[in-house]
């Protein structure tokens, strides 16, 4: 009989090829599917068995709403608080469900390495959904680091997923994808458009798996095009063009309450009225020490009175020894280090935003360098070897000697910390170098360690003396300290205290003011929150999770509502501080921290088996719905704080091009969205976001009279394009939406709705300035079409209508432009050239050739291809074969893809 197969699924590749490595003792065969499978030997249960290690990438599944709700005109925000939600693999093209699903077939047992945390429960259960094991055959391991150590004690200690911990999450996802959306829509669809100074960056909605998702999409977007201007390439249609970027105005019942604490901080300076000072500052000179007195009574608001106490000591002159304290005082060690105090430390101190520093706790984690980073405990369990986890840092470089003397003098226990039942604190798991790390890496876990190492050393000890003095009835004093052992300070020098000697003193002695300083101050308000003080905010207000903080306050910045200026202090802009104040005028409880903190509690109780999920989703979507009820009723209100703010769209921009319908000019407004308005018609057209927007030789266009906008992108070989306004945003031609490959969902009915149609794209058979005028022939790289470059003069150049292919045409000559003739080689477009006479290559000195630059010799052989594979040509005259994406390139109507290898482009 064949041993029983088990398959074992961890929440990332680098996680499940280190399990595989521990357990196989790295005799393993990998595979490559959707993710690697590790393959090997071993025993299971006490009996031979065959392993299968593989991973997920994150969640399998996330929330969403079924798609008749997709459609933001169509769809009455009050109605997503009562509609079902669906649950959709969170990344189709990587086919993880599947993957599962096939490896699972013939195995008998599943174990589950995922991430020992609630969202890692929830990932068990999609798991188990996607594989289809029972339950019962199911088993689940808990581990706190990929040590060797900890994988094989957590193998030897199965147990089972937790379902209630699950449902925790399934619960805080459906209330933020609920709840978030429908404030979202509402507010995104009131405000787009309305107001032409307003500057918002986001492209989401509020749930946080989506977000997260959607966001990344759009950040890898952008920095692709960004990557290419820095390399003076140009930037595809694809990249830039067809993305209709509009502003999204998004609620979130995280995200708000933390933008709520920056802007409740922004006011209270903004409100703060300083007040003058007083204080009295006696020197005196004794034993060689010059010592400034402090006054017991602090500051005084009132300069009368100061002034009088000034007088009662300067007619007195002498100050009195009245008492002498000495006493030793301790500074006890840190307790062990949980995710919050790190990510504090990392903005603080290291200079990391909390985002930055997840993700760096995070690699270090999975390379083996330190234990999960993911924890609220910070009390460490009675069975952890710290001597063993001491030893591992004794060979360091940088603290193997002060480790050492830990070890041989004996080392301290931590001081009793929190223990909330999830992980122990983060830990050093073993040494490294800064060379194997690098910069950041290093400071974080450099920190780490001394952390760590810092618990376990003695207390820092100092001697404190305080000598009391009196003069015309007034008390000072000064303090000294002096430190005796250093303690835990030794390795966290940061903390250390530092000595400050004050000389002997006699009790009833008498010494002479030398000066006598009347201090006038001015109070000063509070500085802006830093992203450490928002982090305690936020964990004191049950704002978010450990792991979900970072991701919230990263939220607020990368939608433009707050800053991050120097020292990482997080400063509102006018956009986050108008929403939060419209908020607070119609219902304040949407940015307090009050409902969040209360979600949270009932979420804890389901993960406890204390409450029911049904229940608890049910009770907070309806106090949220008549929230919004109310929210809608009064959005005037919030509307009249932006229209204070913000520039209407009839006082912004400048003059550019002309309406097709009004015939008047429109307005020109940069700040994204770039748009054009219609004063007249009270329209707005979006245009593609990145790239140089000018008028395109006064012409217009015959589907609609709109007159022709050119979009340059940036760069000496980037694309410029000739584009209609009002087709870019409203494509006229039917099933255009799935050549440009854009969202049919927008914000509105027309917004987002098949937008972005420039005149490369479009079909219309007689335009001189479309795809069937100026296409030539197939892209060699894509389904796409090389047009004629109209600008590119004297750099002649053909552009594909989807990809980055460039192709060079001859350099230096007048003119270059299409004709209605093809090619009846290829069916490709024939181009007229004009060469300069100068440079002529023509035989005869003539300057007009006409011809295919596929089959024509001459032609062909002043090509020169760009960002494709290299151009080649066959056979004499080029090969045969047509041109799939020439002229009518639109492929609904068109040839569609040839495979006949003997084509030129096809063939580069």
């Amino acid at each position: 009989m064949a041993p029983p197969k088990v398959l074992m699924v961890a929440e990332k590749p680098s996680i499940a090829v280190s399990i595989a490595s521990v357990l196989s003792r790295g005799k393993m065969f990998t595979r490559r599917v959707s993710t690697e499978v590790h393959e090997f030997d071993g025993v299971f249960f006490g009996s031979p068995a065959q392993f299968k290690v593989t991973s997920v990438i994150g969640h399998v599944f996330s929330v969403d709403f079924p798609p008749k709700y997709q459609d933001w005109a169509a769809t009455d925000p009050l109605d997503l608080f009562e509609a079902q939600i669906v649950k959709n693999e969170s990344n189709p093209k990587a086919h993880i469900c599947r993957h599962l699903n096939q490896e699972a077939r013939g195995c008998r047992y599943l174990v589950l390495w995922l991430d020992c945390d609630r969202e890692g429960e929830n990932i068990c259960f999609e798991v188990i959904q996607s594989t289809g094991f029972n339950i019962k055959d199911t088993y689940r391991a808990r581990f706190s680091a990929v040590t060797e150590k900890d994988v094989m004690k957590a193998l030897d200690n199965l147990s089972t997923p937790n379902r209630d911990e699950a449902l925790a999450v399934d619960a805080r996802q459906e209330i933020d994808l609920k709840v978030g959306v429908a404030f979202t829509r509402y507010q995104t669809s009131y405000f787009q458009g309305k107001y032409g100074n307003l500057d918002s960056r986001v492209i989401s909605c509020v749930p946080t798996l989506f977000c997260i998702l959607l966001l990344l999409v759009i950040y890898l977007v952008l920095l692709r095009a960004l990557l290419k201007a820095s390399k003076v390439e140009a930037l595809t249609i694809m990249d830039c063009d067809i993305l209709l970027v509009a502003a999204y105005f998004s609620y979130g019942p995280c995200q708000t309450p933390t933008l709520g604490f920056c802007v409740q901080r922004y006011l209270q300076i903004n409100t703060f009225k300083p007040e003058k000072f007083w204080s009295l500052h006696p020197y005196i000179i004794f034993q060689g020490y010059e010592i400034q007195l402090e006054w017991q009574r602090g500051r005084l608001f009132d300069k009368t009175v100061a002034m009088m106490f000034q007088k009662l000591v300067a007619e007195d002159g002498f100050l009195e020894v009245t008492e002498i304290s000495e006493k030793q005082e301790t500074k006890g060690r840190p307790v062990g280090l949980n995710t919050v105090n790190l990510l504090k430390v990392a903005s603080s101190a290291l200079g990391f935003g909390p985002h930055m520093a997840m993700q760096i706790a995070e690699r270090l984690y999975t390379q083996g360098y330190i234990s999960y980073p993911r924890t609220e405990s910070t009390a460490y369990p009675p069975s952890f070897d710290f001597r063993g986890t001491l030893s591992a840092q004794a060979n360091s470089p940088t603290w193997g000697s002060y480790v050492q003397g830990l070890l041989a003098n004996g080392y301290h226990k931590p001081r009793s910390g929190t223990d909330v039942g999830d992980h122990p604190p983060i830990t050093p798991m073993k040494s490294v170098t800064e060379d194997t790390l690098g910069s950041d890496a290093w400071k974080l876990y450099q920190y780490i360690c001394q952390h760590f190492i810092g618990t376990v050393s003695p207390d820092c000890k100092y001697l404190r003396r305080k000598v009391e003095f009196s003069i015309g009835g007034e008390s000072f004093h000064c303090t000294g300290h002096q430190v005796i052992a250093k303690g835990f300070t030794a390795i966290m020098p940061w903390l250390a205290i530092n000595d400050k000697n004050i000389p002997s003193f006699t009790k009833g002695q008498k010494i002479e003011v030398s000066k006598l300083e009347l201090y006038e101050g001015t109070t000063s308000p509070p500085d802006y929150l830093t992203e450490s003080e928002l982090i305690s905010l936020m964990e004191k207000h049950g704002i978010g999770t450990d792991a979900s903080i970072p991701v919230h306050i990263n939220n607020i910045c990368e939608r433009n509502y707050v800053q991050v200026q120097a020292s990482r202090r997080l400063v509102p802009t006018t956009l986050g501080i108008t929403l939060v104040r419209g908020y607070q005028s119609i219902d304040p409880d949407l940015c307090l921290p009050d409902i969040r903190s209360f979600i949270e509690q009932q979420i804890t109780l389901i993960a406890k088996g204390q409450a029911d999920h049904h229940c608890v989703v049910q009770h907070v979507i309806q106090q949220f719905k008549q929230k919004f009820s109310y929210f809608v009723k009064k959005i005037e209100d919030m509307d009249a704080l932006f229209e204070a703010q913000f520039s209407a769209l009839t006082d912004s921009g400048r003059a550019m091009s002309k309406c097709g319908k009004c015939l008047r000019y429109m307005k020109y407004i940069s700040a994204q969205p770039t748009r054009l308005y219609c004063g007249t018609c009270e329209e707005v057209y979006y245009l593609p976001p990145m790239g140089t927007i000018k008028l395109y030789k006064e012409l217009s266009c015959p589907l609609d009279n709109f007159e022709l906008l050119v979009c340059s992108m940036p760069g000496p070989e980037g694309k410029a394009f000739p584009l209609c306004p009002y087709c870019y945003s409203n494509p006229p031609f039917e099933g255009i939406e799935s050549l440009i490959n854009t969202v049919k969902n927008g914000p509105s009915g027309k917004i987002g709705k098949g937008a972005g149609m420039p005149c490369t794209l479009c079909p219309h058979p007689t335009c001189p300035n479309s795809l069937v005028s100026q296409g030539v022939c197939a892209c060699p790289e894509c389904s796409g079409t090389l047009v004629l470059d109209p600008l590119s003069a004297p750099k002649w150049r053909l552009c594909c209508n989807k990809c980055n292919c460039l192709v060079f045409l001859a350099q230096g000559a007048h003119r270059i432009s299409t004709t209605k003739e093809r090619c009846p080689e290829c069916d490709s477009s024939v181009v007229e050239v004009d060469f300069n006479k100068k440079t002529t290559p023509l035989e005869d000195g003539s300057t007009l050739h006409r011809g295919c630059i596929l089959c024509d010799e001459l032609l062909h052989s002043l090509v020169e291809m760009k960002h494709g594979r290299g151009f080649r040509r066959m056979g004499s005259r080029g090969g045969r074969g047509r041109g799939g994406g020439r002229r009518g390139g639109y492929r609904g109507r068109g040839r569609g893809k040839m495979v006949d290898p003997k084509m030129s482009f096809r063939d580069f």
